[in-house]
């Protein structure tokens, strides 16, 4: 692989353009070798005045000379400003052909290394003012485990000023590694750190000046908030407080280290592409700067500075003595979790699989076509009764098949949708994983369908054989066992982390709301058709309507007051989360996001009461309520859910920065998503009443648009909330602190 997309593949996404600009680079250096390319002549000349300078013996004297004059000579660099700290380079060969090329080069080289070095610089500062707010969360931990240990108290004093004895022996120890040429900087440091330890108060005195911040994770502790209007108490000293306090700076540790190492990463990278574009430079141009340019690099506060790693080793020791019981190897596998591999079983899995789809989806289409399915008298029963059961797993494998593409593209185009989702390092399901299970649910629901092909009733027992009108019930059991088996078996981890977000939907407004929340909640509203379908699994099962091949659910009053409700179940739920949001982050924008949301509520029930009772004027209201919120929700997902329809931007009418590099792909999806928006106007203008095409197959179909037009909404309101992030260089999560200080309460006041 070449330097460059390799370069490219490490960047930290979120801070894609804080690195150097490689390819800009490289442009430069095709100028220059343009501008140096010699004529026929040119070369035959030289080569003439190298043989003979060869032979004549002067080439080997004066080499050496030559050399050392042409690196002193090409380049100066000098650090210009208050404290040096921004770099400028003096080209001494400007006059020389192709010169202005080379002067141009270097002043881009200039930019990029003054701007790589701001970046890294701001970012170190960052983790250092981090590392003293954790060290200051150690020691009330440490001083929390006493008194929760030894809760009748206990004098700490002698072992506490011991175990500073050994801190400050271990620092010197340390420092005796890094700085052996240097005794006079040991001892300063010992001193100094002998009178931090000196002048510090009893251990136990820092836990009178701390409060512990409660997260609302339940509901209780949500109105509990709400009715004291604060977010901290006094420690009570429990061991169920310190469990907690120690799971959630544990995880704060976890963040802070993957921070480092990134921060880490970033310098590597950097060094490494200066050191790579210079060697270009000098071969492109026949210079020798490379040394001059690099050694300045190295001088300078990216290549000299050795705090990021030292915090790494820091955290490191610390983690591993305070939250791995001094294991190593626990502790480095919890602060570095290894990459999920690629198995060869889950590709065999997945083509064998997929295979078998194919194969039944052809075994089907036979055998309808042997038994003349369509020109059946059966055929109106089994559409009635069969075949919504079975649509629910279309709609489902649907779904799953439309996020597999999304991680293919999210993936291809570097949206760091695992950062994004909130998923645990190395938990996050590929797209491979995600197909492979909608080709296993995909089997069993062809499958199932075979067995269910039958038609002809008995007519002494009106009725048709119970084991294969079962079969759908069998296969929604199964799948629902596999959804909740708390076994370690088919990605526990992904599932677990979708029951939470399902569980903080369903508790809408009580949670805080997060972005796989909503996000979630969004995925609902284009499964409408399968809660009913669900809805229609209870009712014709559970009246024992499955025997007879038939239904008397629509005449039953209350399986169309669940049929109202079960449709508007999704959007209540994002109705709630954005009252939430507006609540908690007084943003107007949730206030109009809200509104979106209830509009589409009154479009269903006109929709669905045009349904059950017809009538011109349902069919009036359902068609303008419908209007008003499709042009709505449209609006929405370009202008505030996609960031398109920027009329200034670079991209007209798109926005100014776009990672999929074809303009006419979005324009088409714009048109595309508004064409699948009005797609309810098949309920309103009676398309259900296609020649030789049953209303429940319309219906079906529909439903499957709406769950195709999600899945192209999901790549771009990521794509959109990635670039959001890359602005802002967030490329991690802000994991709050267990504990909280008095004057910190103060400032936040």
């Amino acid at each position: 692989m070449k330097f460059g997309k390799e370069f490219k593949s490490q960047m930290v996404p979120e801070w894609q353009e804080a690195y150097m600009n490689y390819d800009y680079l490289k442009t430069a250096l095709q100028d220059i070798s343009f501008s140096k390319k010699p004529q026929s002549s040119d070369v035959s000349l030289k080569r003439k005045g190298s043989l003979y300078r060869t032979f004549s013996g002067l080439t080997r004297k004066y080499s050496n000379a030559k050399i050392e004059d042409e690196e002193n000579r090409v380049i100066q660099v000098d650090g210009v400003g208050v404290r040096g700290e921004h770099y400028q380079t003096m080209f001494f060969k400007l006059l020389e052909e192709g010169g202005e090329y080379e002067a141009v080069f270097f002043k881009r080289l200039d930019d990029e290394f003054n701007k790589v070095l701001r970046f890294y610089k701001a970012k170190e500062e960052e983790v250092l003012i981090e590392a003293q707010e954790f060290e200051k969360q150690m020691d009330v931990l440490i001083a929390l485990r006493i008194k929760v240990e030894k809760p009748d108290g206990v004098n700490v004093g002698a072992s506490q000023m011991e175990m500073a004895h050994m801190d400050v022996i271990t620092e010197v120890e340390r420092s005796k590694e890094e700085f052996s040429k240097d005794e006079d900087m040991i001892l300063e440091k010992a001193e100094e750190n002998m009178k931090l330890d000196s002048s510090r108060p009893d251990q136990l005195e820092v836990l009178k000046q701390v409060k512990i911040n409660i997260k609302p994770e339940t509901p209780w502790s949500t109105l509990q908030g709400i009715l004291k209007d604060s977010k901290s108490k006094k420690l009570n000293f429990s061991k169920e407080e310190l469990r907690e306090v120690e799971e959630q700076l544990k995880h704060a540790f976890i963040e802070f280290y993957q921070k480092l190492r990134l921060l880490k990463s970033y310098s590597f990278l950097n060094l490494s592409a200066f050191s790579k574009i210079m060697k270009k430079y000098d071969k492109i141009a026949s210079r020798c700067a490379s040394k001059a340019y690099l050694k300045t690099v190295d001088k300078s506060h990216l290549g000299n500075s050795d705090e990021v790693p030292r915090l790494i080793e820091r955290v490191e020791t610390t983690f591993i003595k305070h939250f791995s019981n001094a294991n190593r190897g626990k502790g480095i596998r919890t602060l570095r979790p290894t990459a999920r591999k690629e198995k060869h079983r889950t590709t065999f899995l997945l083509g064998f699989l997929s295979g078998c789809s194919v194969a039944l989806v052809v075994a089907i289409i036979v055998l309808i076509h042997a038994k003349n399915v369509f020109q059946s008298e059966g055929r109106h029963r089994y559409m009635e009764n069969m075949f919504p059961l079975y649509s629910l797993f279309a709609f489902v494998v649907l779904h799953m098949l439309m996020y597999s593409a999304d991680i293919y593209f999210w993936r291809r185009y570097r949206v760091n949708y695992p950062f994004i989702f909130g998923f645990k390092q190395s938990s996050e399901l590929g797209y491979r994983e995600v197909f492979l299970l909608s080709a296993g649910l995909s089997v069993l629901a062809l499958a199932g369908v075979l067995s269910n092909l039958q038609m002809d009733m008995d007519l002494e027992t009106n009725s048709f054989e119970a084991l294969t009108e079962l079969v759908p019930l069998g296969l929604v059991t199964v799948v629902l066992i596999i959804t909740f088996c708390p076994f370690n078996v088919i990605y526990r981890s992904s599932r677990i982390f979708l029951f939470g977000c399902a569980f903080r939907c369903i508790c809408a407004p009580l949670y805080k709301v997060t972005l796989p929340d909503f996000f979630l909640a969004d995925e609902l509203t284009s499964q409408v058709q399968a809660f009913r379908s669900l809805e229609f699994y209870v009712c014709y099962y559970g009246w024992g309507d499955f025997q007879k091949r038939n239904n008397s659910c629509r005449e039953s009053d209350v399986f169309n007051a669940f049929y109202f409700v079960v449709a508007l179940i999704p959007y209540w739920y994002r109705v709630l989360q954005c009252l939430r949001r507006l609540f908690e982050e007084k943003e107007v924008i949730q206030g109009f996001n809200c509104l979106k949301y209830f509009s589409t509520i009154v479009a269903v029930v006109m929709r669905t009461v045009y349904e059950t009772n017809k009538g011109i004027s349902w069919r009036i209201m359902a068609g303008v309520t419908s209007g008003i919120a499709a042009l709505y929700s449209t609006y929405w997902d370009l202008k505030i859910d996609w960031g398109l329809l920027q009329r200034h931007s670079k991209n007209p009418w798109l926005r100014d920065k776009l990672l999929v590099p074809h303009q006419s792909i979005y324009f088409a999806v714009m048109v595309l998503n508004v064409l699948l928006r009005f797609a309810w106007l098949q309920s309103v203008l009676g398309f259900h009443d296609i020649p030789h095409v049953h209303r429940t197959a319309v219906t079906a179909i529909v439903a499957c648009l709406e769950i195709i037009r999600r899945g192209i909404w999901n790549f771009f309101r990521l794509e959109n909330e990635h670039l959001n992030n890359v602005g802002k260089y967030r490329a991690f999560n802000s994991v709050p602190l267990p504990f909280n200080y008095g004057e910190d309460e103060d400032k936040n006041e």
